[in-house]
């Protein structure tokens, strides 16, 4: 359990959290734009801390990989201490540490999560090897698991189902895009296949590394990949029926779209060294369309419970451990602007925000 927590007894924030909240929607650009069209079917309630925490998320891996020549670990230190201070009531002046701060107050996000995505983002900037499968999910945990935990949070779903499935949905996307991104991995020296799957068939891997080709053997291992995310999808969407059914669409939006990169790649010959595979818009409406039949229907639960997947049960555990914050008050409220303000304001938002990626196509 985190050491970081907030205290429930706070009735009001110890200084004013007003923020630009089309500040935190800008770290969207260049950003995902399936999280883009997913977050377009979520209810308007839930908008605004949907993109709070995919702006803060996003801000964190920019700092930590990037970082423009700082050491990653003194940026982690830096992060570090903005959670301190996110989770103390007292933000520094970052929109996105602003808008955090209400979130995680407001809907009981645990530090524990936010802790676990930081750590993944450092394991890119680091370098790490992924020897197995399970060392390649486990970091899809991190940075991946973590996003669909706190979605499942926010969207007031924090049963250990709940969790467990939107934790493997996140994973699941993780490996659609490690399956999507070998070329473009490789040629920043990195490698998220597994280095067990080299050596049972007698390649080195660090010898392709140096010079990323496609060929059979790649198409195998990303069939491999593709095979195991789509296991995962079929669990995640068994979460659907613990979320509350104004949610449902955006969600299977999202884990629709994401597993069609998928089926797209196959259809592309497995090859994503030489190229990058595109849904089209068409289909990706296509699929936004069919998502919304599951506010009426959710898919039958199995008959037998699952059990969490490895990689995912610490971030049952954070949840479960940090429950009774979970259950705290909640007397924040989204800053400024009254519900039908917020909701008019982020129309015009996404409607200007759609606008500007037709003109950066």
């Amino acid at each position: 359990m985190s050491n970081l927590s907030f205290d429930p007894s706070l009735k009001s924030p110890p200084v004013s959290l007003d923020y630009d909240l089309e500040a935190c929607t800008e770290l969207m650009r260049g950003g995902s734009k399936s999280f883009f069209a997913a977050s377009r079917l979520l209810p308007a309630r839930l908008r605004p801390p949907a993109i709070a925490l995919y702006a803060f998320c996003r801000l964190a891996d920019d700092a930590i990989d990037d970082g423009d020549g700082d050491d990653p670990v003194l940026a982690m230190a830096d992060l570090n201490a903005r959670l301190a201070a996110i989770y103390a009531g007292r933000p520094g002046p970052e929109d996105a540490d602003r808008a955090l701060t209400v979130v995680v107050h407001r809907y009981g996000v645990p530090c524990g999560l936010l802790e676990a995505l930081l750590d993944g983002f450092l394991w890119d900037s680091q370098g790490r090897r992924y020897e197995t499968l399970a060392d390649v999910e486990a970091y899809g945990a991190r940075v991946a698991g973590t996003v669909g935990a706190m979605m499942s949070i926010i969207m007031g779903a924090s049963t250990e189902t709940a969790i467990a499935r939107a934790s493997e949905l996140g994973v699941a996307m993780q490996l659609t895009n490690i399956a999507r991104d070998i070329g473009d991995d490789a040629r920043m020296g990195r490698l998220y296949i597994p280095r067990a799957w080299f050596r049972e068939i007698g390649m080195d891997a660090d010898a392709w590394l140096a010079n990323p080709v496609f060929d059979s053997r790649i198409a195998g291992f990303t069939q491999r990949l593709l095979l195991r995310a789509d296991a995962l999808y079929r669990r995640g969407e068994f979460g659907l029926a613990e979320l509350p059914w104004d949610c449902r669409p955006a969600i299977q939006a999202a884990r629709l779209v994401y597993a069609e990169i998928g089926k797209q790649l196959d259809r592309d010959g497995l090859n994503s060294v030489n190229h990058r595979t595109v849904v089209s818009t068409a289909r990706k409406l296509a699929l936004i369309a069919k998502a919304t039949t599951v506010a009426v229907k959710a898919p039958a639960l199995p008959d037998v419970p699952l059990s969490p997947v490895p990689a995912i049960h610490y971030l049952v555990d954070i949840v479960s451990k940090e429950r009774h914050f979970l259950s705290a008050n909640k007397p924040w409220t989204m800053p400024s602007r009254s519900f039908d303000e917020r909701v008019e304001w982020m129309v015009n938002l996404f409607g200007r925000l759609e606008q500007r990626e037709k003109i950066n196509r």
